[in-house]
């Protein structure tokens, strides 16, 4: 049996003040910080090694991944001192457009909850000049079937650290939830949902604890 284990980035200042964050790059608050490194102790607490990392290349998953794999204590992961991952934009956050920097309360205000609520959870209706979620699949699958599957069939464990919405999107891409049900899960900050894999099928999926 192998593990993928998919980590959404610790809070940021953009999560705590409540705003579209999507591609903007936004440093970790201490509470993300904190939440970055429990994620690395709880892989340490339940043995899992990891043998490849994949990352957006947005400041908030890379700093997630570097402290979780510090306070794992997992070394096979170094060179010269530095962790050895892939960043690739395709599994950046979904682009909000014109909403990125904006509140979202005051954005419902303006535009309407309904209006903006449309643009947060449906799945192929984009915010203004940004994407849908439709879109981040789109962007995600190809990378994860070329680049990142055949990992996980070679029996590796795999340790992606992303965003909401483009875990999401790899959430339906491994046949977890369809796309009609997404709008409703919520992934947690900093903390590691394991994927276990048993002959290339998925067999079984929970949080670390």
């Amino acid at each position: 049996m192998n593990k993928l284990v998919l980590l959404r980035h610790g809070q940021s200042q953009w999560n705590l003040e409540n705003r579209f964050t999507g591609w903007k790059d936004v440093p970790l608050t201490e509470k993300g910080i904190n939440e970055a490194s429990n994620a690395g102790l709880l892989l340490k607490k339940n043995n899992i090694s990891i043998d490849k990392i994949f990352s957006s290349v947005l400041e908030r998953a890379n700093k997630t991944v570097e402290i979780a794999i510090m306070a794992s204590e997992i070394e096979n992961l170094h060179k010269d001192g530095k962790l050895i991952y892939e960043k690739d934009q395709r599994l950046n956050e979904r682009d909000y457009g014109d909403l990125v920097g904006l509140n979202k309360a005051e954005t419902a205000n303006k535009f309407g909850k309904e209006q903006v609520q449309i643009w947060r959870r449906s799945y192929d209706t984009p915010p203004p000049n940004g994407e849908s979620l439709k879109d981040v699949v789109e962007r995600v699958s190809p990378y994860f079937t070329e680049i990142i599957q055949p990992y996980i069939f070679n029996k590796k464990n795999v340790l992606i650290t992303a965003h909401g919405n483009s875990l999401r999107a790899i959430m339906i891409k491994v046949g977890m939830y369809k796309p009609e049900e997404i709008s409703s899960i919520e992934l947690p900050t900093g903390s590691p949902l394991c994927l276990d894999y048993q002959n290339n099928e998925l067999i079984e999926h929970y949080y670390l604890d």
